[in-house]
C-alpha cells in the first residue's frame, strides 16, 4: 500500500470518527499504520482503564476478540466494533465456561485467578481478573488458600515462582510466546555484548530464566525509556518494536526471534478501521447477564 493511499484511508477514518463520536483503541501488537490511527495505544491493563474511562459512542477496538468483549463489559452504552471478526485469540479459545465450571467442581473452594486473555464467559465464572501487568499483585491479594490459574500456563508458573505459592494450572498457552527460544535470547546476547534482554511473561519458563527483566508490554515500553542500557533484546510479539523505536530514539530495540508474530493481531488493517466505522460492524456486545458476573471480576482487579 502507497503511502498516499495510507494518508487518504487515514483522513477518511478521521473525518468519520468524528461524525461517529468515536474513539480508536489500539493494542501495542497491531501493525504500525493501525497504531498510529489509535487514540490510545496501550497492552490489555491499559485499555481496559481506557475502555472503562472513555464516554465514547462507538469504541473502535484494534485488537483481538477478547479485548473487545472486555472494552463491551466496562462501557456498555458504547458500541463496540472489532474490525475484523476473525480476530480471535488461540489461548483464550483454550478454555470454554463449561471447562471451568467443571473443572471448579473438581476443586471445590479453590478461588479462580483469570487473566484478561479469556471469554466474557470465562470471566463470569473466575473470582477476579488479572493481566500479564497485574497478575503478581493479584495473586498477592487473594491470600491463602488454592488458586486455579487459567488460561495461560506459563504466566501462571511465572507467578507461582515469583511469589512462592503453589498453583492449579489450566495447561493453556499463548501459539506465539512459545515460539520464542532460550537458545535465540543467548544467541543474541552473544551478538549485542551489553544488551538487557526483556521478555513477556507468557513466555516459558527457561526462556524466562535467561531473561534480565519478565515484563509486560507496558513495563517494556516503561523500561525502554529509563533504562541505560542502549540496546535491548525484545521477547514479545513483534508489532511492539514500532512503538519502542518511535518513542526511544538513539536505542536500539532487536527482535528475540522474527518468528513472534501474533496473526491474528495483524489481520486488522487500516480499511478495515474504515469499514467498521462505515457500516458500524462487526459490533461486539456481551448480553447483559455474562456482563454483569464477568465486570465483578474484572472490577476486582482495577480495583487493585
Amino acid at each position: 500500500m502507497t503511502q498516499d493511499t495510507n494518508r487518504e484511508l487515514v483522513e477518511k477514518i478521521t473525518r468519520l470518527k468524528e461524525k461517529r463520536h468515536a474513539v480508536i483503541l489500539a493494542h501495542n501488537y497491531q501493525r504500525p499504520e493501525v497504531q498510529d490511527i489509535g487514540d490510545f495505544v496501550g497492552d490489555s491493563l491499559e485499555l481496559s482503564r481506557k475502555a472503562a474511562e472513555v464516554k465514547a459512542e462507538v469504541i473502535v477496538f484494534c485488537g483481538v476478540h477478547f479485548m473487545a468483549e472486555t472494552a463491551s463489559i466496562l462501557s456498555p452504552d458504547s458500541v463496540v466494533l472489532l474490525p475484523d471478526a476473525g480476530s480471535g485469540c488461540p489461548m483464550a479459545d483454550m478454555i470454554t465456561a463449561e471447562e471451568l465450571i467443571a473443572r471448579k467442581k473438581e476443586l471445590s473452594g479453590a478461588r479462580v485467578v483469570c487473566y484478561v486473555n479469556s471469554s466474557a464467559a470465562v470471566k463470569a465464572e473466575s473470582d477476579i481478573c488479572c493481566t500479564s501487568a497485574n497478575a503478581v499483585n493479584v495473586v498477592r491479594s487473594m491470600g491463602d488458600g488454592e488458586i486455579l490459574f487459567i488460561p495461560d500456563q506459563y504466566l501462571g508458573h511465572y507467578v507461582s515462582a515469583k511469589i512462592k505459592k503453589p498453583m492449579v494450572l489450566w495447561p493453556g498457552f499463548c501459539p506465539t510466546h512459545v515460539k520464542i527460544q532460550a537458545q535465540e535470547i543467548i544467541d543474541q546476547k552473544e551478538k549485542h555484548p551489553g544488551a538487557v534482554a526483556l521478555v513477556h511473561p507468557e513466555c516459558r519458563p527457561e526462556v524466562t530464566a535467561v531473561a534480565d527483566e519478565v515484563l509486560s508490554t507496558g513495563g517494556m515500553l516503561r523500561y525502554a525509556r529509563t533504562a541505560d542500557a542502549k540496546v535491548m533484546i525484545i521477547g514479545t510479539e513483534t508489532g511492539i518494536l514500532h512503538r519502542l523505536n518511535r518513542e526511544n530514539p538513539g536505542k536500539t530495540f532487536v527482535p528475540a526471534t522474527a518468528k513472534a508474530v501474533c496473526p491474528n493481531m495483524k489481520k486488522i488493517t487500516l480499511e478495515k478501521v474504515l469499514w467498521a466505522l462505515e457500516d458500524m460492524k462487526p459490533e461486539v456486545r456481551v448480553p447483559a447477564d455474562v456482563r454483569e458476573r464477568a465486570r465483578a471480576a474484572v472490577d476486582k482487579m482495577l480495583a487493585l
